[in-house]
């Protein structure tokens, strides 16, 4: 039979053309014994090449029939197309099955009878399969010849993905019930003492398992009449392991699948057994959301099904009542992005089940659903999740468009999915990456022409279907429920929205169905843009703690700019833009605030030519400012100019502080605290400075044109000075001149304190832009001295009167505005007091501890909780600033490093220096900017300053929130202040106090 060198022979090439991949191995075993007397028999080949994979089916037909008694198996391949298509549709498949069948020969009888497409085993006809195995070995042998008949009909398309998972879990019901009467068979005096019940759970509770997967389950005990409960719980304990033990340990048949009882109260740390008023009293006061999720599928199936019912209903109405609770929605998000976030980087782009666009995505989905409309809706309560999707859509809930696409994606991928596991009869749920695989699976799906290259591109296409919709179908019927609707459409019910919108943690579903109507009803073409926007726009609120306040925002927001060509282009466009939008508005009151002012800020969100979210430097803010006031008409038009440009750059370092605090889709949360904190602390005092240089140009233009009669320079203080101020920090400053030569005193003296009223009193005028307040009280004399002294005057007076206290604030001081050679001679006359060379004495170090003692307990605000106030509580601000400025203050003369206004550099510094330990420095750093962060997040929150935490819910979930902590964790974010900043304060009794 060998063809001439050089050329194929004719069976070579018919191989090829059916399908086979290795046809030199194929015409070996066409030319065995076993298939000699066929193999040219046209029917055997085309049956062949119609199967997944010929090379395997040929391979196996020929191992099974080598240990075949007699031909009666060949002469029925050949005469019996049901037979044919179904044996080798199934060796095709399944290399796992071949050796089953090789191992077991006349097993291939369970394929011979035909079954009409609409005739179906049960759980039944399963039970009587394996009713003769009354051993571990027997029960694996009798369940993988059910196993056949299922995959035969499954390969051969008599059964579709949703019929075969459920006979898949009928099967595997069967298969419980059989190793529990094993377990009882084994130990009758334990079966005697209890009821025991088997629940159950994930894919075969919602009947639509896989081929091989843990098989969920809970037990459910009670003693029978008269006995003993405790030895009752103990002997159901010993049949529930028993039982588990049957189906999960490897034997010479290998193992069916494990039973995994983790799903129990407490998990594995729970007892295996509990009574029923022992899951009602957990589920009643412990369980968390997920758990109530997953009672969405629990079913009795094995055991005392009586006590398996009321069970069932005894949780019923508990399940039902799980999105009333708080942060319902967003516990069951986060428990999605965990699954993804635990999937190993190499597995992502292979999970078929929890990666993102996944079978998980979809179940998740439809399950919220379930959960938020199940209460009312009795027709929602399925645990299969293409039966709860196609009610999703009958009652309104889901778009038909929408969930036909779901529903398409999902079969695929679950088709997918039992055909990988179905080869090697292994639990993966990882597309495989060998292309012998890959054409395999391909051509089981009925891709036949180039398998690996279609079934990839229906795969990612139904990924991608999935991970645009997933989320979606929570929100867009939300829509729908304001908007015009086509003929068949069903409209979601104003009671189901407003469910809904509950659920998502809405306070006022009437008013935010109102904002949808508004933003979202009617034919034009914004309309539909807003409609397009909407559905993801309401899952990003829904994850903040104030949505209403979002939607709100965003409804002033699009009317405001709603005419304008570029907004909605903007936010449909631009990636980051309508995600940067939504974390804006609903993070609280002052980026909305300031952004309603000039609506116009919205192009800083995207990621185009708007200029982006970065902070910009001092110095091209100071040549805007002054190139603004340069062209106004006066000195309130110039110094409105600079405010305009300041109401801006605090709406862009606003919301690059949220949106770096809250990360997004694309980019995780900022994880560098003390980087948000300097970022936000450097933006707001260049801003400021910025300011304060256009506001003095302009006051000087308007009052002595080219030049003031004087020198004049602005010095920063405090957090001004230390490039640390916060969104609600006043300006703290100090005021230099020096006469111009030929100028008096007197005339100078004037000039300058004109130059100050003015200044303060127009970045004071009241207008759409927030003001400016000047605040100069740490000057010598405080209140009651000049507002504003010659440098002569600043020297006299701190050789003669100047108190240890002031010493301590010049720390800070650093020159912002105006003469730079003034501010710069200022610098070197106030250096010698701030770092004296001998250091401080102990009388000063007694005073400034006096001063520090004195001002924890008079400034005290009367009624605030002193561990949670950020500024003068224990370790807070003040604590970790005066330490580190007594430092300065000893050493600052001999140690460089030390002579800065930034709080944390000083303590870097201190600690290079070997005066405060690694340890305490990073105690003392993590409190300060702890501390910090609170208080930004309370004015972003609030809309104005604060030094402690709000008390109303909402303003402190958000705060929590900035803080990165997620919904209901409010609690804990209070415990870590507290524990920060008490570590934090015995560092500064030692340091400080000397303690």
């Amino acid at each position: 039979m060998t063809a001439a060198p050089g050329r194929r022979s004719s069976t070579f090439t018919r191989l090829l053309r059916h399908g086979f991949t290795d046809p030199s191995a194929a015409e070996r075993l066409l030319d065995s014994a076993e298939l000699s007397g066929v193999r040219n028999d046209p029917v055997l080949l085309e049956a062949l090449g119609a199967t997944a994979d010929p090379d395997l089916a040929l391979h196996g037909l020929v191992r099974l029939l080598e240990v075949q008694p007699d031909r009666e198996l060949l002469d029925t391949v050949i005469a019996a197309k049901p037979l044919r298509d179904r044996l080798l549709g199934v060796l095709g498949a399944s290399a796992a099955l071949a050796e089953h069948l090789a191992r077991h020969p006349g097993d291939w009888q369970a394929l011979v009878t035909y079954e009409p497409r609409d005739l179906h085993p049960g759980v039944e006809e399963f039970e009587r399969g394996l009713a003769e195995a009354t051993d571990p070995v027997a029960l694996r042998v009798a369940y993988r010849r059910c196993l056949l008949s299922i995959a035969a009909r499954d390969v051969c398309g008599t059964t579709d993905l949703a019929e075969t998972a459920a006979e898949l879990a009928d099967l595997a019901t069967a298969t419980l019930r059989a190793a529990l009467a094993i377990a009882r068979a084994a130990a009758p005096e334990d079966a005697a003492l209890c009821r025991l019940a088997v629940i159950a759970m994930g894919k075969c509770g919602g009947h639509e398992l896989n081929y091989v997967s843990d098989v969920d389950v809970i037990f459910v005990g009670e003693a029978v009449d008269g006995a003993d409960e405790g030895k009752a719980l103990r002997a159901a304990t010993k049949l529930a392991s028993h039982m588990m033990r049957v189906c999960s340990e490897t034997t010479v048949e290998g193992s069916i699948w494990p039973v995994d009882a983790n799903l129990r109260p407490e998990g594995r740390n729970g007892p295996l057994v509990r009574t029923l008023a022992s899951h009602l009293a957990y589920y009643q006061r412990w369980a968390k959301t997920w758990e109530f999720q997953a009672l969405l599928k629990a079913r009795p199936v094995a055991g005392d099904l009586e006590l398996g019912e009321e069970y069932v209903a005894a949780l019923e109405p508990l399940v039902w009542k799980a999105a009333e609770r708080e942060n319902f929605v967003a516990d069951v998000q986060k428990m999605r992005r965990r699954v993804v976030e635990n999937i190993p980087v190499a597995e992502l782009d292979r999970q078929l089940k929890l990666g993102p666009g996944g079978l998980r995505d979809v179940e998740f989905a439809v399950q919220l659903l379930q959960l938020v409309h199940g209460r009312e809706d009795r027709s929602l309560r399925s645990g299969t999740t293409l039966n709860a999707l196609q009610a999703l859509v009958a009652g309104g809930y889901v778009g038909r468009a929408d969930a036909a696409q779901l529903d398409e994606a999902y079969r695929f991928l679950r088709s997918m999915e039992h055909r990988i596991q179905l080869y090697r009869l292994r639990r993966t749920h990882l597309v495989p990456e060998d292309e012998t695989d890959l054409r395999r699976l391909g051509r089981s799906l009925g891709l036949r022409a180039d398998p690996v290259t279609e079934l990839n591109r229906e795969w990612k296409r139904h990924t991608s279907v999935v991970r645009r919709l997933h989320e979606k179908l929570f929100y867009r019927p939300l829509l729908d429920a304001v908007a015009q609707l086509g003929p068949g459409e069903i409209r979601l019910s104003a009671g189901a929205a407003r469910e809904r919108l509950v659920a998502l943690g809405y306070a006022d579903p009437a008013s935010a169905l109102r904002h949808l109507e508004a933003l979202a009803s009617g034919v034009s073409r914004k309309a539909a843009i807003q409609r397009t926007l909407l559905p993801v726009l309401l899952g990003w609120f829904a994850e903040s703690a104030d949505p209403d306040a979002g939607l709100l925002n965003f409804r002033k927001v699009s009317d405001a700019l709603g005419k304008t060509p570029w907004y909605l282009r903007l936010l449909r466009d631009e990636g980051a833009a309508a995600e940067n939008l939504a974390r804006v508005l609903s993070a609280g009151r002052l980026a909305p605030d300031l952004l309603m002012r000039a609506p116009e800020a919205v192009a800083l969100l995207g990621d185009g030519d708007g200029g982006g979210l970065d902070p910009r430097g001092r110095a091209g803010l100071e040549q805007e400012i002054l190139s603004a006031v340069g062209r106004a008409d006066g000195a309130v038009q110039g110094v409105t100019a600079a405010r305009g440009v300041r109401r801006r750059e605090l709406f862009r370092t606003a919301a690059a502080d949220i949106v770096g605090s809250y990360g997004t889709e694309t980019q995780p949360a900022e994880p560098d605290q003390g980087a948000l904190v300097e970022r936000v602390g450097a933006a707001v005092s260049d801003l400021t400075a910025a300011t304060l240089a256009g506001t003095l140009r302009a006051v000087v233009r308007e009052g002595w044109g080219d030049m003031l009669p004087t020198r004049f320079a602005v010095i920063g203080m405090g957090r001004f000075g230390g490039h640390e101020l916060g969104y609600g920090s006043d300006a703290d400053v100090l005021f230099v001149h020096e006469p111009r030569e030929g100028v008096e005193e007197r005339e100078a003296s004037q000039a300058a304190n004109k130059v100050v009223s003015e200044m303060r009193r127009l970045l004071q005028i009241s207008s759409a832009d927030p003001p400016l307040l000047i605040d100069a009280d740490l000057r010598p004399e405080g209140k009651s001295g000049p507002l504003v002294r010659t440098l002569t005057s600043y020297e006299a007076y701190y050789r003669r009167w100047s108190l240890v206290w002031e010493s301590q604030a010049l720390l800070r001081a650093e020159p912002v505005a105006g003469d730079e050679e003034l501010g710069r001679r200022f610098v070197e006359l106030i250096d010698p007091l701030r770092y004296p060379t001998a250091g401080l004495g102990d009388d000063a170090v007694r005073e400034i501890r006096r001063l520090k003692a004195r001002m924890e307990s008079e400034r005290m605000p009367r009624g605030a909780d002193p561990k949670l106030h950020t500024k003068l509580g224990p370790g807070g601000l003040s604590d970790v600033e005066w330490t580190v400025q007594l430092l300065q203050m000893r050493h600052g003369a001999g140690e460089p490093g030390l002579r800065t206004t930034r709080t944390r550099a000083a303590l870097s510094a201190a600690r290079a220096a070997g005066l405060i330990s690694e340890e305490d420095t990073q105690v003392l750093d993590e409190a300060w900017v702890l501390a910090t962060r609170v208080r930004n997040a309370v004015m972003l929150v609030r809309g104005r300053a604060g030094d402690t935490f709000p008390s109303e819910t909402r303003e402190l979930a958000a705060v929590g929130r900035y803080l990165g902590y997620e919904a209901g964790h409010v609690g804990d974010m209070l415990d870590d202040y507290r524990r920060t900043a008490r570590r934090a304060r015995g560092v500064v009794e030692e340091l400080f106090y000397g303690a």
